[in-house]
């Protein structure tokens, strides 16, 4: 798979010559609600020995219309994680367009005529409520043939929902931020998992008999509620089983900044420095301030074990 990245005014000589079927769309998290647009796409492109090309966003359009004070954009994928799924979905070209207001202020059929029918698109592929090329109820899907002016087709994916709602990427959002990850994962099609890196904590885990790796995640990157959880761990190219926790170890000490710890089972290496994958499978509890260290090892011994259990269940 080929990664463009293209920003407005973009020039010509970046876009190959092959003709493509292109499907569009921002994608966060590559949902399976995404998984049947591209399909889709995928498909067409076969049957007509086409390319297969996505356009996306370097960062969500909300972002450019943000105000200071607004609750900043977490994102279910970081731009690395959707060129991965991406290419394991069979993307030939991926176009990952700067999001900016000379971007988002050009109108839908100047859209149209650079961001489709120059990147020598025959088919565009949209999911049912995709909008572009600014604002206003002509920038939609049903106006989007009119824009075409023949050039290409235009396919329309219906909706995709899961027990009568649909799959969306803000329902994702909700979902983990409630704890529920077996309902996430589901909707997304696959183990959500963030990336970061491993830094030094204050080695009190190491005292209690539960050494953690503190990982450092990208603030812009979405988090499920504070709790414990059953993790996988990669690092060293390999996928260990951890127990895992996000919250601010009120148990010690107040107010202190949230962190991500991890206790890799059946693991003892110095890892400092390591860029790691997490992947998030099971809330096992909420955060809880105990009353001693006692108690607190006492409930990591059952974390523990629970978390052995969870991976026994699911093989």
């Amino acid at each position: 798979m080929e990664v463009i990245k293209l920003h407005h005014p973009y020039q010509k000589a970046m876009i190959p010559d092959d003709d493509v079927v292109l499907v569009l769309g921002f994608f966060d998290g590559v949902h399976r609600g995404h998984q049947e647009v591209i399909e889709k796409g995928k498909q067409i492109a076969h049957e007509r020995n086409l390319k297969l090309a996505v356009m996306t966003f370097n960062q969500h359009p909300a972002v450019v219309f943000s105000k200071v004070k607004e609750t900043p954009i977490k994102y279910l994928s970081t731009l690395k994680q959707k060129e991965v799924l991406m290419k394991n979905l069979g993307v030939d070209y991926l176009y990952e367009v700067a999001f900016t207001s000379a971007f988002a202020g050009q109108d839908p059929q100047k859209f149209v005529d650079e961001y489709i029918v120059a990147l020598h698109g025959k088919v565009a592929v949209v999911g049912f409520d995709y909008t572009y090329g600014g604002k206003g109820k002509d920038a939609d899907v049903d106006h989007l043939p009119i824009y075409a002016k023949n050039r290409f087709e235009t396919v329309v994916v219906s909706e995709k929902t899961k027990d009568s709602e649909k799959i969306s990427s803000s329902r994702i959002r909700q979902l983990l931020s409630e704890g529920d990850l077996e309902a996430a994962n589901e909707l997304l099609g696959y183990v959500y998992e963030t990336k970061g890196t491993v830094i030094h904590g204050d080695a009190r885990g190491r005292t209690l008999g539960y050494p953690t790796a503190n990982i450092l995640i990208d603030h812009d990157i979405l988090l499920p509620k504070e709790g414990v959880y059953a993790n996988e761990i990669f690092v060293g190219n390999k996928w260990y089983q951890a127990m895992g926790s996000i919250g601010h170890n009120d148990t010690f000490e107040a107010n202190r900044p949230l962190t991500v710890e991890l206790n890799i089972l059946d693991f003892d290496q110095d890892i400092y420095g390591e860029k790691v994958k997490v992947r998030w499978y099971h809330l096992l509890r909420g955060q809880v301030a105990f009353s001693s260290a006692e108690e607190l090892i006492q409930q990591l011994e059952q974390d523990k074990e629970n978390t052995c259990k969870y991976f026994e269940l699911i093989k």
